[in-house]
């Protein structure tokens, strides 16, 4: 899954941020790409604390704890919130937290590989939306054959209702896509990032804290919380935020497109999960599908 920042918010921010500032200590690309590893090393973390914890109460954690980390980044620019974006703020924030929800529901089932694959359809779909082209009709067929692949047919033993979580979680990202460039219009920097932070915070505490309990007062899930916070997070989006000053928007969408295979690699590093030959062609399929997206679409789409 991929970080918080939304399309519209990290094309202001690159506009912005280019204008100023030395060249990086780091290549762009190796910037994404360690973005990539940190969120999907995040999921995985994460994905360890299921046996002591619901993935309701570890996303309570990570969303909990990110809201506190962007609370402080940003708390000097939080301030004349006009009312009438309370309503795309609130909603922001709810796509936020059901995203996150459904993704670490469907990892609990299927293998964080195949989960970001098929997570991976939301964000397609926003890149291709209202097109009529023949050539995003090819990635709507590269990503529907992939998502055929991972259907539990023919032998393939992957858990249905871990590819619906999945697909759901793809869908609350598309959502999470346009939400974000809408608010990010109308609130300047990361401040509408850190509120929707809080108000998936405050949507996840009443579930969270039911099926947590106690446990998440342990100062050990505490500090894994943070890690997960931070690695899933304040690293990736402070990465993504420097990789966008020196590099166009269009080559940033299409290495983002990586993540579902770097997801695969971490996922058999950290928990062993091994993927039948079927998976690992339905995941390639997906990565092609969205990295063509992202080089042939027309800009901003994703916005």
């Amino acid at each position: 899954m991929s970080n918080y920042g939304g399309a519209g918010l990290r094309d202001r921010a690159w506009q912005m941020m280019k204008k100023i500032g030395s060249q990086p200590t780091f290549s762009p690309t190796s910037l994404v790409m360690l973005s990539i590893a940190s969120t999907q090393l995040g999921s995985a973390i994460a994905k360890t604390l299921f046996d002591r914890l619901s993935p309701a109460a570890v996303v309570l954690l990570r969303v909990g704890l990110a809201a506190v980390v962007l609370l402080l980044l940003w708390r000097s620019r939080i301030k004349g919130i006009e009312h009438k974006n309370y309503g795309a703020l609130i909603l922001f924030g709810l796509s936020l937290g059901l995203m996150n929800l459904s993704f670490y529901l469907a990892i609990e089932r299927i293998p964080i590989g195949i989960a970001v694959a098929l997570e991976f359809i939301g964000p397609l779909g926003v890149a291709i939306a209202n097109s009529r082209r023949l050539l995003d009709l090819i990635w709507v067929v590269l990503a529907g054959c992939g998502i055929v692949l991972l259907a539990p047919i023919g032998g393939l033993a992957v858990n249905l209702t871990g590819i619906i979580l999945a697909l759901t979680a793809g869908g609350f990202w598309a959502a999470y896509i346009l939400l974000s460039a809408r608010v990010g219009r109308a609130i300047p920097g990361g401040v509408g990032l850190a509120l929707a932070m809080v108000v998936a915070a405050i949507v996840m505490l009443p579930i969270g804290i039911v099926t947590g309990g106690s446990a998440l007062l342990n100062p050990q899930m505490l500090l894994i919380g943070f890690g997960v916070a931070i690695l899933s997070s304040a690293i990736p989006y402070s990465f993504e935020l420097e990789a966008l000053r020196w590099m166009p928007v269009r080559v940033f969408g299409v290495l983002l497109s990586l993540e579902p295979v770097a997801a695969a690699v971490i996922g058999f590093i950290v928990l062993r999960e091994t993927l039948e030959l079927r998976a690992i062609m339905a995941i390639a399929l997906v990565t092609i599908a969205a990295a063509g997206a992202s080089l042939h679409g027309r800009e901003g789409a994703r916005g």
